[in-house]
């Protein structure tokens, strides 16, 4: 495997992992580096891919460099490699909402993390990004978002999903490929919520949507928001079968 390096904003980088042999077309674990005086890691990337991410950050902005290491939600794959890159930035600390401080992060962060209320802006120096709680959007009570604010760059975690080693940035439909995944994965929950944070994200108007697995898009965001909202609506309203006993 290797660790792609791509520029999707002004200052702001993916970096791309594909597993091959992960689902049709593989599998791609991305990380997003923002460029500015405090840098910021967005994705740790699992522990065994820490090298090679690591490796990436560290070309990019220098790994002691990093202020910040943030994530969507706790999984490995969001946050497994964390302590790891504490331990190579003494300055870095973690910054999450306050239920993801509160019931994980305060235990498993080898330095104290940093509790954000919902909307909080973290000025990076030349950069700010904006703190958002979605909790159970996709999944997990501690889900979030970041939102960069000089770029219009959504940080969307697990929004998205999609198979496939594709480029980096796209304007292509990803909405089919989003439900394909949800058909495979059946990861997010399924509620009102869900419709209705999207519309909500959808009202900042990004630019970029970098997202975690799968090529980022650049493009109508919002409209393309709305409609992973519809489509999820839509299978919240459709009548399901009953279990059987």
């Amino acid at each position: 495997m290797m660790t792609k390096t791509d520029l999707i904003a002004p200052g702001i980088y993916r970096l791309s992992t594909c597993v091959p042999d992960l689902g049709p077309g593989g599998f791609t674990f991305n990380q997003f580096v923002i460029e500015a005086d405090q840098p910021l890691l967005y994705h740790t990337g699992p522990r065994a891919m820490y090298p090679l991410v690591s490796h990436a950050v560290d070309r990019l902005v220098g790994l002691a460099n990093l202020r910040w290491v943030a994530f969507s939600h706790v999984e490995s794959d969001e946050c497994g490699a964390m302590n790891e890159f504490l331990a190579a930035a003494p300055h870095a600390q973690v910054p999450h909402g306050q239920p993801g401080v509160m019931v994980s992060l305060n235990d498993l962060c080898d330095r104290p993390p940093v509790a954000l209320e919902n909307g909080q802006v973290l000025d990076l120096g030349g950069k700010r990004v904006r703190h958002i709680d979605t909790p159970h959007v996709p999944h997990n009570w501690e889900s979030r978002v970041l939102f960069e604010e000089t770029t219009r760059t959504l940080f969307c975690g697990d929004l998205f999903t999609h198979f496939g080693d594709g480029p980096a940035l796209t304007s292509e439909d990803l909405v089919p490929a989003a439900m394909m995944a949800e058909d495979a994965f059946h990861s997010t929950g399924a509620s009102p919520a869900v419709g209705a944070t999207l519309r909500m994200l959808a009202q900042l108007e990004p630019k970029v949507l970098a997202i975690m697995h799968g090529s980022s898009f650049e493009g109508d965001c919002a409209a393309l928001l709305r409609r992973l909202a519809d489509a999820y609506d839509a299978r919240i309203e459709a009548p399901r079968p009953q279990a059987a006993l």
